[in-house]
């Protein structure tokens, strides 16, 4: 795997399950309905989890773009 592709996927992942949490909490709240966490939990959580995957995926994508900078050495 090339340098950066293991972070971007693991933040599409976390925007993912965070979209997923923001749209429980979302229905909760809409549904006046009291699960654990309650509406502003599942969506508290959901935006810190979606915030997070975008700050990996811009990790990632700086170290994309670092590894291509990088000179290349005689070897490969």
């Amino acid at each position: 795997m090339n340098v950066g592709y293991k972070r971007t996927l693991i933040a599409r992942i976390g925007a993912t399950l965070g979209f997923v949490c923001g749209t429980l909490g979302l229905t909760a709240g809409l549904t006046d309905h009291i699960w654990k966490l309650g509406a502003l939990g599942w969506f508290t959580g959901g935006t810190l989890l979606t915030l997070i995957a975008v700050f990996v995926l811009v990790d990632g994508a700086i170290a994309y773009q670092k590894a291509r900078m990088a000179p290349r050495s005689l070897d490969d």
